[in-house]
Parts: structure tokens; C-alpha cells; sequence
């Protein structure tokens, strides 16, 4: 096959920053995908409706006029997030989904949720009215190995909250694990998992083998090839419980190239052709739509896109941006450490970005 034409695409999982940031990089994404959900971990975060209805209000103001682009708003859940709040927004559309981050999980997770009894009634609520809690399915316990942090929250957290409150929507976010894969495969409703195309890419010998490298350093971070093998095979099986979400996030490179640096993997600008790599790999291209395009749209409970999106195979491999920049400072583009083949005939970037 050297031509396949899908369903535009959704990102179920974006990090868009705010800013130069945000103006960067957003056309790299409203280039391909139709929707996003965008994630609330700004600074300060997105925990009330009219935050989120500011936030996508500078977003739109970012988005390109020849990008034909929906972002999906989503609430930062604290322990203190009003329920109310938070149904008038789900209510009137304004808000598809709120993301539960414990504290200290990831990037600007500081206000995140330590206690899941405090936020009993917000998710109480929202299993009221079918709404969505996407979560980032880690501990942050020092005793527990970071490796291991997924398999851990499943068993201690997801897995009571699910026998406590069997009808709140969930997707686990980023899944990384076979324990995370299996988890989800043993769910009877309720329950999605998206998955990002690096941690389909990539194992941790990326970060750590032959020197360290923090432009493959995300959170949760990649695991051993075992689960990368696990996670290829639940994306392309076309079990619509599986379906596309980047977890695209950039942080300018002096940020990633210093003794601390961020947890993030930009790669909004390649994920598809990435995508389409594993997919043609693994005998799959025919359910790359699945995963991509109708997976996701039928567990949030929206209609799938009438737009179109045709990827080409070209005898040369593409020839990807490294950077891009924000302003002054460079943004590392995700790089799949292999020869990319397919290429996204998609609306034009505009110049400089």
C-alpha cells in the first residue's frame, strides 16, 4: 500500500502551553487534527469553567484561518473544584472532560489531587452526568520505583475507585504498561486508555542507554521493550477501548537540556506518519483509522470527523523539522530514531512555523 486516505484525526491528549508557546505550536497540530483535548496544566491551572473559557478563547485567537481546528476544553480537578462548576460547564459544552492529577505526578501537577476522598463529590457528579475523568494513572509515593508507578496506581487507586464508583467515565491517560493494557482489556464499561505514538516507538533504552537523552524523557516515562510490545498490540487490534492521544508537550530545549529537566515529548509534527509506521509494521494499516480517527470519538460520544486525511508512502524518507521555534528558543521535535516513509498531506503551516 503507498496510499491510504482516513477519517481526520483527533488528539485525545494535547498540551498546548499558553503564550509564544501556544501560538507555536498549535498550528502543528490544527495542520492534521480535526480536535483535541487539551489539557489544564498551565500555570496557574484551568480549574473553573470561566478559565477554560478564557483558555480556549486565546486559543482560537492562535489558530491559524486556514486550520479548521475544535479544542475540547478540560478542568483541573482540585480538591477544592466546585461541582456545580463544573456541571454548568459540561452542561453547556463548554468543558468535555476534567483531568485528575496527583500531586506531583507530572508538569504543574502541584495542585493536584492527594486524597481521592476529597474529591468524592466531583466525581460523584460527573458520574451523574456521564461526564469524563481523564487521569494520569501514577503514584508519587518516594518508596514506589518510577517504573513501576502505573501498575501501582491501577492496583491501589483506579482499581477501587472503579468498585466504588462503578459509572464514572474513565480514560486512563498514556497508558505505558502491559499491566495498564490488561487493565483496560478486563473492563467491562466505563473505561478508555489513550496511548502516544512514542511510547509505541520507544522503550527506556532511549532515555538512558549509551548516555542520557532528555528529549525522550516524558511522564510517565518509557518502560522496557516488553511493554512497548503490549502497547503495540492493544493499538492495533482495533479495540475501540484503545485510541489515539499524543500527550504532545513541548518545553523549549534550555529547559529539557539542564540538570533538572521537564518531563515532555513534542511531537505534534510527525505523529501520524509516525503512526502509520507502526501500523504498516505490524500488518495493521487497515485499523490505523480505528485508533486514530473512530475509537475516540465513540467513547467520548461525539460524532466522528467528515473531513478526510490522505498519507502517502514515498520511496524517500520524510524529511522532518528538528526544531521549531517559540520566540527566541527552540522546541525539539519528537524524533523516532528510525527512517519515516509516510508522509500527511495536510493545510500548510504558516511561514516561520
Amino acid at each position: 500500500m503507498t496510499k491510504l486516505t482516513i477519517r481526520k484525526p483527533d488528539d485525545w491528549h494535547l498540551h498546548l502551553r499558553d503564550g509564544e508557546m501556544l501560538k507555536s505550536v498549535l498550528p502543528h497540530t490544527s495542520a492534521t487534527f480535526a480536535r483535541a483535548i487539551i489539557m489544564p496544566n498551565l500555570v496557574p491551572p484551568v480549574v473553573t469553567t470561566a478559565d477554560a473559557v478564557a483558555y480556549r478563547e486565546r486559543i482560537l485567537a492562535a489558530l491559524p484561518k486556514e486550520h479548521s481546528f475544535t479544542p475540547l476544553m478540560t478542568l483541573y480537578l482540585t480538591e477544592g473544584t466546585d461541582p456545580d462548576d463544573v456541571e454548568a460547564g459540561f452542561r453547556d459544552g463548554t468543558v468535555t472532560a476534567a483531568k485528575l492529577y496527583p500531586a506531583g505526578a507530572t508538569t504543574n501537577s502541584q495542585s493536584g489531587v492527594r486524597s481521592i476522598d476529597k474529591v468524592m463529590p466531583v466525581l460523584e457528579r460527573m458520574a451523574e452526568i456521564g461526564m469524563t475523568m481523564c487521569v494520569h494513572g501514577e503514584v508519587t509515593s518516594a518508596d514506589v520505583d518510577i517504573f513501576d508507578r502505573e501498575a501501582v496506581f491501577l492496583e491501589t487507586v483506579l482499581a477501587p475507585l472503579r468498585e466504588r464508583l462503578p459509572e464514572l467515565r474513565v480514560v486512563l491517560e498514556h497508558v505505558t504498561t502491559s499491566d495498564g493494557v490488561d487493565f483496560v482489556m478486563g473492563a467491562e464499561k466505563n473505561l478508555g486508555a489513550t496511548i502516544t505514538p512514542h511510547h509505541l516507538m520507544i522503550n527506556r533504552n532511549a532515555i538512558l542507554a549509551g548516555g542520557i537523552r532528555p528529549h525522550y524523557y516524558c511522564l510517565p516515562v518509557a518502560k522496557r521493550e516488553s511493554h512497548r510490545l503490549a502497547l503495540r498490540k492493544a493499538a492495533t487490534s482495533g479495540d475501540a477501548r484503545f485510541f489515539l492521544g499524543t500527550d504532545s508537550a513541548p518545553h523549549v530545549d534550555p529547559s529539557k537540556e539542564c540538570g533538572c529537566g521537564c518531563a515532555g515529548i513534542f511531537c505534534a509534527p510527525n505523529t501520524l506518519e509516525c503512526l502509520a509506521t507502526v501500523f504498516e509494521e505490524d500488518g495493521a494499516l487497515d485499523r490505523l483509522e480505528a485508533f486514530v480517527s473512530l475509537n475516540g470519538p465513540a467513547y467520548y460520544r461525539l460524532p466522528v470527523n467528515e473531513e478526510r486525511v490522505t498519507l502517502v508512502r514515498q520511496d524517500a524518507p520524510v524529511d522532518f523539522p528538528a526544531k521549531v521555534m517559540a520566540g527566541s528558543e527552540a522546541v525539539t521535535v519528537f524524533d523516532p530514531m528510525r527512517p519515516i516513509h509516510w508522509n500527511v498531506e495536510r493545510t500548510a503551516c504558516p511561514q516561520g512555523n
